[in-house]
């Protein structure tokens, strides 16, 4: 993990393998960003221009290298695109900041200390550039041959260093913006770590084996329920689910309280650890990256550590719905009826609809400790990428305001969302003539009607908002700002804020 520090030290006698600046897309050409100055005064003020003479723009993502000045102790300067200048007086966007980092991170990759040279306004700006460092420099390759040894041949190890120039180590404010950054950071890249492991590794008991690890390790109390206890409480969706596969499933929740706490918020994630569709096989194609299908539990697991290593006052418990979905003469059958935790009977039309149904029993099951508010994450549905593309995720709830809460602390903390919908005429399609309920409904607006499906299993009176990141959860291409290819762990920040507005009564 990349080292973060404060540093009050002047760019040209730093040691360091790079000092990154930003450069910013002009209506006349690139502008050199707040916070180089020195670097700039040392090109006799011409830095802009030689950038242009390089290519450079000043557009988000872009990266130009070019020699340090003479007396720099440093060898290298890196110039990294901010986007668009900032309006007359207007500071640079925090999430435009965290991107630059990000690249500029990974573009070091390899590099064992760099200068940090971005523009620092106040402490919101040194938290988005370590955030972003720290999300940037992120990399899996423990499965490589030579991934585990930064020693081994042609192996390149993550930046080692940041120094963050203009960041003031005595002031409170900036030492707890780094010190925020560093544990949603790393916590977040845990959450990808999980996701990118291969199912082999991460079956339901080894995931609950890790969450118990990390729970002893940050002071939350951890109750796992095997199938044995699963079976005993009646969780007949989550037993449904992983009846076909050989790895028993699991529900494990995860309890953060502080002393000084009021309010008492509850996190529910899907955690199919692979989903091979069951019965209703998914087709070729649809399979390789099924991994990640535990990317809701892979977030509520990270955030409630998160809070827990933040000390935020207010109580976070986090249920983690773990199955493998496959097929076998003991999986469920389409047409099959399960009689879920909450006493409702579910008609199974199809088996690759899990997620919704190992998401119902753990909805239920924290609804019963009454909490003021819960959340869910999930992989859900394919409709919802369709709908909203690859980097956006969906937000539906059973409140108005709560789903416009959710909505804004995702846009703050640089995950892009959307509110979406529930529409009533949508539940009819879910009627079954044998059950309860279908955990199938109309195909168009499918993504709407998982929500509808999910609404169901939410104790009376609770205010529910439900996540869905189908489409951000997994990057299938090539990295961009901070983003790595493979899994980003989406959700985990909005979980975090969620928490921290809480905390501070600002929310509800």
């Amino acid at each position: 993990m990349t080292a973060l520090t404060l540093s009050t030290a002047a760019a040209p006698g730093l040691r360091a393998d790079a000092i990154v600046i930003g450069v910013a897309k002009g209506v006349k050409g690139p502008i050199v960003a707040p916070g180089s100055e020195p670097v700039d005064q040392a090109y006799d003020g011409r830095l802009a221009g030689v950038l242009e003479t390089l290519g450079a723009t000043g557009a988000e993502g872009e990266v130009t290298k070019l020699p340090a000045p003479a007396g720099f102790k440093a060898p290298l300067v890196l110039a990294v695109g901010l986007g668009a200048e900032p309006e007359k007086d207007a500071a640079y966007d925090a999430e435009a900041l965290r991107r630059a980092a990000g690249v500029a991170a990974r573009a070091l990759t390899g590099s064992k200390k760099a200068a940090f040279a971005l523009p620092l306004t106040d402490a919101g700006d040194v938290g988005a550039v370590a955030e972003g460092v720290v999300l940037g420099a992120y990399s899996f390759d423990v499965y490589k041959q030579n991934g585990a040894d930064a020693k081994a041949k042609n192996a390149k190890a993550p930046l080692a260093e940041a120094a963050l120039l203009g960041g003031k180590p005595r002031d409170a404010a900036h030492k707890a913006a780094l010190a925020r950054a560093t544990a949603v950071g790393e916590e977040l890249n845990r959450a990808r770590d999980l996701i990118n492991m291969p199912p082999n590794d991460l079956d339901p008991a080894a995931f609950a084996t890790l969450a118990q690890t990390a729970a002893k390790e940050h002071g939350i109390k951890v109750q796992v329920l095997d199938e044995k206890a699963l079976a005993k409480g009646g969780y007949g969706g989550i037993l449904g689910v992983g009846g076909g596969s050989a790895a028993a499933p699991r529900l494990v929740k995860l309890s953060y309280t502080s002393a000084k706490a009021d309010k008492h918020l509850a996190f529910v994630g899907k955690g199919i650890t692979y989903d091979s569709g069951g019965i209703s096989l998914k087709p070729a194609g649809h399979n390789e990256t099924m991994k990640c299908d535990m990317s809701g539990a892979a977030a509520v697991f990270a955030a409630v550590v998160a809070a827990a290593r933040l000390g935020l006052e207010v109580n976070v418990t986090g249920w983690l719905a773990l199955a493998e979905n496959m097929p076998s003469g003991t999986a469920t059958r389409p047409g099959d009826v399960l009689r879920m935790f909450s006493g409702k009977t579910v008609e199974v039309l199809n088996t690759d609809a899990e997620g919704r149904l190992v998401l119902a029993d753990a909805l239920w099951a924290a609804s019963q400790e009454k909490p003021d508010a819960i959340v869910d994450v999930a992989t859900l549905t394919g409709a919802m990428m369709l709908a909203l593309g690859s980097r956006t995720f969906g937000v539906m709830a059973n409140d108005d305001a709560f789903r416009t809460a959710v909505y804004e602390a995702a846009e703050e903390v640089g995950e892009p969302a959307w509110p979406m919908p529930l529409p009533e005429h949508l539940r009819k399609g879910m009627d079954s003539p044998t059950a309860d309920i279908a955990n199938m409904g109309e195909r168009m607006g499918g993504g709407l009607v998982a929500g509808l499906f999910l609404r169901e299993f939410v104790g009376e009176g609770i205010t529910w908002a439900h996540l869905d990141i189908a489409g951000p959860a997994f990057n299938e291409g090539g990295p961009f700002g901070y983003t790595p290819k493979g899994g980003t762990g989406t959700a985990v920040r909005t979980l975090v804020r969620l928490a921290e507005l809480t905390a501070a009564g600002e929310l509800g």
